[in-house]
């Protein structure tokens, strides 16, 4: 259950950023409206990239997301 609920997170934080939604990136705009939108959306990119690629580690190795509840929970 932790998993799909890490799972789930990660991929409403993909969702908030990329376009057609891309909710995060209208906030960010109508902060500064000096910034367009595009520059706004291009520079996500690395940040997208790199939570595609946490949410294939996640799915690839899934003991990464339990072991600090793990590493907590021996200690008790």
């Amino acid at each position: 259950m932790v998993w799909f609920g890490i799972l789930v997170v990660k991929m409403a934080e993909i969702c908030l950023v990329t376009p057609p939604i891309g909710l995060n990136c209208f906030v960010v705009n109508g902060g500064r409206p000096d910034i367009p939108l595009n520059d706004v959306f291009r520079g996500i990119g690395p940040f997208f990239v790199a939570d595609v690629a946490t949410v294939g580690l996640f799915i690839a190795v899934p003991e990464i997301v339990t072991f600090l509840p793990r590493l907590m929970l021996q200690n008790l």
